[in-house]
């Protein structure tokens, strides 16, 4: 069995704590980090038909801070 080898090399960048927010807004609306990421450069870069990501409820990241926040303070 081969390893898992991705078409692109990854890339890295300094988020902070959004990050797992983000995580979970991709989450609600079916999709991963990464995915959104690609359409928003897209967009940015005004690539032919890109368009912007559709965005989950306000409500899906205040209760992953709530979620984190309540792990956090059980530590």
């Amino acid at each position: 069995m081969s390893p898992n080898v991705p078409k692109t090399p990854a890339r890295q960048i300094r988020i902070g704590e959004t990050w797992y927010d983000f995580d979970a807004a991709a989450k609600a609306m079916g999709t991963e980090r990464a995915a959104v990421i690609r359409q928003l450069i897209d967009w940015y870069i005004r690539e032919p038909g890109a368009k912007l990501p559709d965005r989950p409820d306000r409500a899906v990241v205040e209760a992953a801070r709530k979620a984190r926040g309540d792990r956090e303070a059980d530590k």
